[in-house]
């Protein structure tokens, strides 16, 4: 599993196969969708005035690229199943919908050929597969060598131009892609 995943029980004990099944689907997200960056999992219990085998609330939040998906799986009145791994079934159902139309909309922005940002390659580690890009704004954008395109990274020197795109990182600013667009180009 790739994204931080983090399992938040309210009112109720967790156990290991509740842990077990949504790792599980958080995999199964990350196969259709493999650049989620976060995942968040709140389980509450139902209230203690409810009758026996009211349903559990699911919450789930998905960091990706550039937003969050949230899905709020609030039982519905007449839902008579206290079962949680069927709440938790749902919830993700629903977290699948919802990045399938988050997937949707980033391509449709992928379609309209803006052109991507430009930087310049400041500093390059080439020992340790690195480098950083900055922006025509100043800003240093941290870049690895998978992140070049057709196994480029040999190949750049600093003040390169290139194009890129960017994502949140754990420290700050990354690029996923970089593709160089030749040395002092000024597009």
């Amino acid at each position: 599993m790739q994204a931080s995943l983090q399992i938040v029980f309210h009112g109720m004990d967790g156990s290991e196969a509740v842990r077990s099944l949504i790792e599980e689907k958080v995999a199964w997200l990350e196969r259709f969708y493999d650049r989620i960056i976060g995942c968040r999992v709140v389980l509450e219990a139902p209230p203690r005035h409810r009758k026996q085998g009211s349903p559990h609330q699911v919450r789930i939040d998905l960091t990706v690229p550039g937003g969050e998906i949230v899905v709020n799986r609030e039982p519905a009145p007449h839902t008579q199943s206290g079962d949680l791994s069927v709440a938790i079934r749902d919830a993700f159902d629903s977290a699948r919908r919802k990045l399938e139309q988050y997937v949707q909309r980033m391509r449709r922005d992928v379609k309209s050929h803006e052109a991507p940002p430009h930087a310049q390659v400041s500093r390059l580690f080439p020992d340790e597969g690195y480098g950083f890009l900055v922006t025509p704004d100043g800003r240093e954008v941290y870049f690895h060598s998978n992140a070049v395109l057709n196994g480029g990274f040999g190949e750049l020197k600093v003040a390169d131009e290139v194009a890129f795109v960017e994502e949140a990182g754990d420290k700050g600013p990354q690029a996923s892609t970089v593709r160089a667009i030749g040395r002092h180009n000024h597009e």
